[in-house]
């Protein structure tokens, strides 16, 4: 597929500008940019979700309009989208032939669901799938739901099929069988489009590397010739720090922050449901703490306990020296406790709704005169937070849902700070996002912790829980193992603790331990 001088309007702004670019059979193209940079513009075109407003699109040559995805479908080109576009009660044999025809029985006497079961198999056989057809898509697991995705897009002939951060809900495990499935549609000729933030991953995955910057192209490289810092130059215009001036800025020494008041002590905490078996910790005024464990070790489940989302069957909460009996989210908030969920989609934001509406719908009271909304004072502060996170939009009535996700997460930390937090519980809040944007959102947390407030910091990315945490605290099924102060720590010794509980085996006796 080759796209030339591709042109998108929305009103006055241009979404994309003159962009071109060719995707060859069998290759894995990386698209890259910050968000807000054109790439899910560019995507919804190619898969017939917007019109262009100018350029062309060829397929093997041809020009072709691409009228809505249906004909996006007809031509191969499949994407499965960052989030997942399954029908939660429908097994996955059901979520596999939705909007496909279903093969009947003699006589045209109902569906025949043996030929249905016997086409998905050799599917799922042929590429190395392996699915639970016969389960609905709300109990399978994340990995599940992606590979299930894939191989409904290859229940038609697919050409191009279009990767949207495909790994942001998947452990490395998980993301292992992803890039080997990536492999073996490579090694049939499918042409892949991979749109993700980690690094890491466009260089292990791509054969070339698309940056986009500002709706505009703003150069391909072969992945002899990307570095990290050549595509961070790339998508900024050169205005971003060099890597070692990035982890020199993040890191700060623990014993900085060692005489702050304790915000927050969960002690021994387990809850309702099992989740969190047994976990103690804490958390000063001044400091981020980052809270570490491998797939399912309880990290998010240990901050929804903590802000009472999740019943507590054992053990304490305080914040700043204060027992919070039975958490639950108005106390925490009326204790100046927030938290940045990891879903921002499903339970930050209400996607229908304005900024304006998401940032101020936890305070609506402090806008009041008890009659009516004070209009003035609420979108002067609405006005003064945007400003404040740089959240790109055409003003604060802008629909959510029509931002960019690192905009919708601007949004959230908005929302937040509108409630003059203390404390705050972030949970994989840079998931997602664009190197710029966990840039901004690293120096929110930690300005916020140099004015004395708390961070507790939940990531899967290690490296990036090394480069913001001042302590680490490591979780093991539900369990708090350990607690590291970030000074000179290495990403193996936290694995090491990590991988040694995983197996069974007893983790090294130390000062660490608790």
């Amino acid at each position: 597929m080759e796209a030339r001088g591709i042109d998108k309007r929305f009103g006055a702004h241009y979404a994309l500008s003159g962009v071109s670019l060719a995707i060859e059979p069998g290759e894995v193209h990386a698209l890259v940019g910050e968000n807000g940079a054109g790439k899910s513009t560019f995507i919804k075109i190619v898969t017939g979700v917007y019109k262009p407003d100018g350029g062309e699109l060829l397929c093997e040559g041809k020009s072709v309009t691409i009228a809505d995805p249906k004909s996006a479908r007809k031509l191969g080109i499949n994407v499965i989208h960052q989030d997942r576009q399954l029908i939660p009660s429908f097994t996955g044999l059901e979520n596999l032939y939705l909007g496909l025809p279903y093969p009947k029985r003699p006589f045209g006497l109902g569906v025949s669901w043996g030929s249905m079961r016997e086409r998905a198999q050799r599917l799922a056989e042929r590429y190395g799938i392996d699915v639970p057809l016969d389960t609905a898509a709300q109990h399978m697991s994340p990995p599940e739901k992606t590979m299930l995705e894939i191989l409904r897009a290859m229940m038609l002939e697919c050409r191009l099929l279009i990767l949207d951060e495909p790994t942001a809900a998947l452990t490395d495990r998980e993301a292992e069988l992803l890039f080997s499935l990536i492999g073996r549609l490579q090694a049939e000729g499918t042409a892949i489009v991979y749109v993700s933030h980690r690094m890491d991953e466009i260089f292990r995955l791509s054969d070339r590397i698309t940056v986009l910057r500002n709706g505009r192209l703003a150069g391909t490289l072969t992945r002899a010739e990307a570095t990290r810092d050549k595509l961070i130059s790339l998508m900024t215009d050169g205005q971003a720090k060099s890597e070692k001036e990035r982890a020199e800025a993040g890191r700060r020494k623990s014993a900085e922050t060692a005489d702050g008041p304790v915000l927050l002590k969960a002690d021994g905490v387990a809850t309702s449901d099992g989740k969190v078996k047994r976990a103690s910790l804490e958390v000063r005024g001044g400091e981020v703490v980052g809270l570490f464990g491998l797939a399912g070790a309880g990290r998010t489940e240990l901050l929804e306990a903590i802000y009472g989302l999740r019943p507590l069957a054992a053990g304490e909460v305080s914040v700043a020296g204060e027992r919070i009996g039975r958490p639950s989210p108005k106390r925490s908030l009326d204790r100046g406790v927030v938290l940045i969920p990891e879903d921002r989609r499903g339970h930050a934001l209400v996607m229908s709704m304005s900024i304006r509406e998401n940032m101020t719908l936890p305070v609506l009271d402090t806008f009041s005169n008890g009659v009516a909304v004070r209009a003035g004072k609420e979108r002067a502060d609405v006005a003064r937070w945007m400003e404040a996170m740089n959240v790109k939009a055409v003003g604060s009535e802008q629909t959510v849902g029509e931002l960019s996700g690192g905009n919708q997460q601007k949004v959230v930390f908005a929302k937040a700070l509108l409630c003059e937090p203390k404390l705050f519980l972030c949970d994989e809040p840079t998931q997602a996002v664009d190197v710029m944007t966990r840039e901004d959102i690293h120096r929110l947390l930690r300005g916020q912790a140099d004015n004395g407030l708390g961070v507790l910091f939940v990531s899967s990315d290690l490296t990036e829980v090394l480069e913001i945490a001042d302590r680490i605290v490591v979780m093991h099924a539900g369990e708090t193992i350990a607690e590291l102060a970030n000074d000179g720590v290495e990403p193996e010794h936290v694995l090491k603790l990590c991988y040694q509980h995983d197996k069974g085996s007893e983790a090294s006796h130390g000062s660490d331990e608790y």
